[in-house]
């Protein structure tokens, strides 16, 4: 249910800045979302198109991109691609030495315009 303020965040977003370009209406939306968010990119799609009616991105395309999250290990520097549930320790050497970055992204990457 929490897409629902996020998908309204993004449509304000786009007409915001599809108005300050004097656009007359928006064809599609880039987003880019990591994969350790909790964001369904169906409920977006799902909620986008409810919420996009009679506004400048109605029948606009939602593009998802999504950045996965990695773990590296401080002691064998072995790096991994993260799927959650996270696991405490590095696959490869067991250290509990692992570092996570990136998977939790979450922007408008940009908007196409007419």
């Amino acid at each position: 249910m929490h897409e629902l303020p996020v998908t309204q965040g993004i449509l304000d977003v786009a007409i915001e800045a599809a108005e300050a370009n004097e656009a007359r209406r928006i064809t599609d939306i880039h987003l880019v979302i990591g994969d350790l968010t909790s964001i369904v990119d169906d409920s977006v799609q799902f909620y986008f198109d409810f919420l996009s009616k009679d506004t400048l991105a109605e029948g606009a395309t939602l593009h998802f991109q999504r950045n996965p999250a990695l773990a590296t290990c401080s002691e064998c520097s072995h790096q991994a691609e993260v799927i959650p549930p996270i696991l405490p320790e590095c696959e490869s050497c067991g250290s509990a030495q692992v570092k996570v970055t990136g998977g939790k992204e979450f922007f408008v990457e940009s908007i196409e315009i007419d």
